[in-house]
């Protein structure tokens, strides 16, 4: 019961959380989940573009594979299985729903280039 409930809330979570209610349309979702699937290291294991690596698998299919439900695929990134970690801890309900955006995409979004760390970060003085 506890479960069906929690379930129930994260399904409610993440359709108050759908981009068309929060006034942020598909495409910056999608782009925004591009940005996030980037940053957050997914391209490590699933590659640029979601297209696979001998880590993981490729998510290309998913904007077409019914048997992946966004509960599906947030109960995935949440709590992880397989091989994949868990990241509970370290994504909110809105950056779930921007990366779901992303991996929904049909045309996959190319993020802009990732910020250069600057080398006088952290030197006091600078």
């Amino acid at each position: 019961m506890r479960s069906k409930i929690s379930s129930l809330l994260l399904s409610l979570a993440l359709f108050l959380a759908t981009p068309s209610l929060v006034g942020q349309n598909k495409k910056e979702a999608e782009m925004a989940g591009a940005v996030l699937f980037r940053d957050r290291g997914c391209t490590f294991c699933h590659g640029v573009g979601a297209v696979g690596t001998t880590k993981a698998p490729a998510l290309t299919g998913l904007p077409t594979d019914k048997t992946w439900t966004t509960e599906k695929i947030t109960e995935q990134i949440l709590n992880g299985g397989q091989k994949m970690p868990p990241f509970r801890d370290s994504v909110t309900d809105e950056e779930v729903s921007d990366l779901i955006a992303y991996l929904r995409a049909k045309d996959k979004p190319i993020p802009p280039p990732a910020a250069p760390v600057s080398s006088a970060a952290g030197r006091p003085g600078l």
